[in-house]
Parts: structure tokens; sequence; C-alpha cells
């Protein structure tokens, strides 16, 4: 076996892991399998996190796993597949970035993993055992990489900052209304 033979079942085998757990991932959302909420649950936790609105922000997570992960599966526009899974990740990595590091306490070293092995696909390539491979590359141009994850991180730094200043203001209006609280007992 070549040392390119070797890269690209290595590739293959990074491909279908990663997207085989974002299309599950996904699909937790989308449809409620594999013990997910769907859209109702889903929308319903991310409203509870600061990504509003909970259904429209369930639905772009959801299709960016699933249709990230599939795509990259299966290596296909890869460079765009690994930017829309990687974005995804970032906001979940966002959620999880108070509790630390460690997925065991709740932080966000899952999703980081995620992200990050989706992006370096994105930036890699498939491989030769791919579809973008097949069809000669038309989705997998070089150009596609910086423009594809350029876009991503700039929507992802927009939502993300968005859904940090709602949660930051929703922390400031309970600090608010318990300090109001103590006053009001305090005048009693």
């Amino acid at each position: 076996m070549s040392c390119y033979d070797r890269r690209d079942l290595g590739l293959l085998l990074l491909r279908l892991s990663t997207g085989g757990v974002l299309v599950a991932h996904g699909a937790q959302k989308l449809f409620g399998w594999f013990g997910g909420h769907g859209l109702e649950g889903t929308g319903q936790f991310m409203e509870s996190v600061g990504y509003t609105p909970g259904r429209a922000s369930a639905t772009a997570a959801g299709l960016a796993e699933t249709g990230g992960g599939a795509l990259l599966a299966v290596g296909l526009a890869t460079p765009a597949a690994g930017a829309a899974a990687a974005g995804a990740m970032v906001g979940a990595s966002a959620v999880h970035a108070p509790n630390g590091f460690f997925a065991m306490e709740g932080g966000y070293e899952y999703a980081a993993s995620l992200a990050l092995a989706a992006t370096g696909l994105a930036v890699t390539g498939p491989g030769r055992l791919s579809l973008d491979h097949a069809l000669g590359h038309v989705v997998d141009r070089g150009w596609m990489v910086p423009a594809a994850l350029g876009v991503t991180a700039a929507a992802t730094a927009l939502v993300v900052g968005a859904r940090n200043r709602r949660v930051r203001k929703g922390k400031q209006d309970e600090q608010q209304a318990l300090f109001e609280e103590e006053e009001a007992q305090f005048k009693e």
C-alpha cells in the first residue's frame, strides 16, 4: 500500500467517522432520532441558551450538522461541508465554554474536536476516495476553502456574538431583579 493509498484511506475513515457523528447529532435536532428532541425540543433549548429564535436556530444547526456531515462523509463539496459543520460546532462550543474544556464536566471539548476535524477536512480535502475526486473537484476548488471558511467564520461570529450579548443582558437583568428584591425587603 503506497503512502497515497494510506493517506486516502485515512481521510476516508476520518470523513466517515466525523461525518457520521455530525449526521447523527443533526438528526437528533431535526427529527428527534437517536434520543434527540426534534425541532420543538431543540428549539426550546436553543432559546434557553440564548439562540433566538429557537426553532430557526435549531433548524440551522441541524441542517449544518446533518448536511455538512453527510457531505463530509461522502466527500462532496468538502470546503463548504467542513465549514458548515465547523460553524455549527463553534456555536455549540460557545454554550459549553463556561463549563471549561472537558466534556465530562459539560465543557466544549467534544464540540471543539468536531469543529477542528471538520475544518481540517475542509482544508486538507477529501482524498481520492471521494465524490469530489470522482467529479473532478468541481465543488472542491482551492479558492473555495478560504471563501467557505471566511464566510462561515463571519456568520458564526455574528450569531455567537449576538447570543453572547443576549446571555449577558439576561444575567444583568436577573442581577438587577435580585438587587431590587433585596432593596424592597430592606425597606420593609
